[in-house]
């Protein structure tokens, strides 16, 4: 658990808690000083002495991202791919599995956009299957299994929704998976780096990650974690010069390990820079983080319904640093622009971010407001201030 000393340092080695309160970590957090001036460092090696020089010297500095990545879930090296953020990565293990018409996908309600909408954008003719929810939010496991059939090829979970508060039951779901031999991808896009995510605890097959998010590393940056058993399954919808090796006129071979769903392009940089996200993740301690960020939501929940005219719209019986809200007679994009004036930041989603879940709920729109462990109650206070302040101009 982390202390005062421990805040402080951690507000002192990040400069942007000076400028802003930050509630915007779902979108994309604060980085720390030392990822900031990796990147910069990178990028000014590279414009002195030339981008392929640059990433011959660095070289195996940028490989230890694969295993500073395998630590974090409790993989191997050979398991990790680097892209360019979590839609490619996601992506790249959907797109390899053998679908075929009437193959049946079961996901969960709060699914994201990007990833319901690459199911009906499919070629082949696919059955999505939709786990119902309790009353409290969290999937029904019991009518989940019952639904799981042989036509099922694929459970495909968004761990930790983009508004809601929900935290899906990831590693029961897993044991589901696997006591039926079902491929279960997780999209762990919003719970890297605030949850501590073990591949083995979950079972999960293939996972996808952001680098921007709860990560603290650099925009433009993801990465796929696929299981070793599984990898010769899974056929890459594209392949280059990295990701595969051509042989003769009419042959080639792809790669065996996960990098096969990579390709040559990329900001090193970047990398280099996600590489010392995940090493100060490491540093601070994955499970430090999710005890404090679970913390700061819970307290900001509890202010939050202090206020007249706010009401809270989250959901489950676990829930994240999400922190989802309406303002009466105010537009979710009204709220954000005003808290934007006093240095707040947050973000707010539509309908179309999570129809399904949007709309079940009868939701139009939301403020978001993702604490992380930088994070301060002091700056919940003040944050709660200026929303009743606005509330009451209503």
């Amino acid at each position: 658990m982390f202390d005062a000393k421990d805040i402080k340092r951690f507000r002192e080695e990040t400069d942007g808690t000076q400028k802003v309160i930050h509630l915007n970590n779902a979108g994309s957090a604060l980085p720390p000083n030392v990822v900031r001036d990796a990147v910069i460092y990178y990028t000014a090696e590279e414009a002195t002495y030339g981008g392929y020089e640059t990433h011959s010297k660095y070289f195996e500095q940028i490989e230890l991202t694969y295993d500073v990545i395998a630590k974090l879930l409790n993989a191997s090296r050979e398991e990790i791919a680097l892209v360019e953020n979590a839609t490619v990565a996601w992506n790249a293990a959907f797109q390899a599995i053998d679908w075929q018409d009437g193959d049946e996908v079961i996901t969960n309600q709060s699914d994201y956009a990007s990833n319901y909408i690459s199911y009906l954008h499919h070629p082949r003719d696919l059955k999505i299957k939709l786990i119902p929810n309790r009353d409290n939010g969290d999937p029904d496991l019991e009518a989940f299994e019952r639904m799981i059939s042989p036509k099922t090829k694929l459970v495909s979970i968004t761990h930790m929704p983009t508004n809601g508060g929900l935290v899906a039951p990831a590693e029961s779901i897993g044991q589901i998976c696997r006591k039926h031999q079902v491929l279960y991808l997780l999209d762990a896009c919003q719970s890297a780096g605030q949850y501590p995510l073990d591949v083995e605890a979950i079972g999960c097959d293939m996972l996808s990650a952001t680098g921007r998010k709860y990560l603290r590393g650099p925009r433009g940056t993801g990465f796929l974690y696929v299981r070793k058993s599984i990898l010769p399954e899974l056929r890459p919808y594209y392949v280059d010069l990295h990701s595969a090796n051509w042989t003769g006129k009419d042959s080639y071979e792809i790669r065996s390990d996960a990098r096969k769903f990579e390709n040559w392009e990329g900001s090193r940089a970047n990398t280099m820079g996600l590489k010392v996200a995940c090493e100060y993740i490491l540093d601070v301690g994955i499970h430090n983080i999710w005890e404090r960020v679970q913390e700061l939501g819970a307290y900001l929940r509890n202010e939050l319904s202090k206020v007249d005219g706010v009401q809270v719209h989250d959901i489950g019986s676990v829930k994240s640093g999400i922190v989802s809200f309406t303002v009466e007679g105010k537009s979710a994009n009204e709220v954000k622009e005003y808290l934007l004036t006093k240095n707040i930041n947050v973000s707010w989603n539509g309908v179309p971010n999570t129809y399904l879940d949007m709309t079940a709920r009868g939701l139009q729109e939301i403020v978001r407001a993702s604490v992380h462990y930088y994070n301060t109650k002091e700056e919940i206070d003040f944050f709660t201030h200026e929303l009743a302040v606005l509330a009451s101009s209503s």
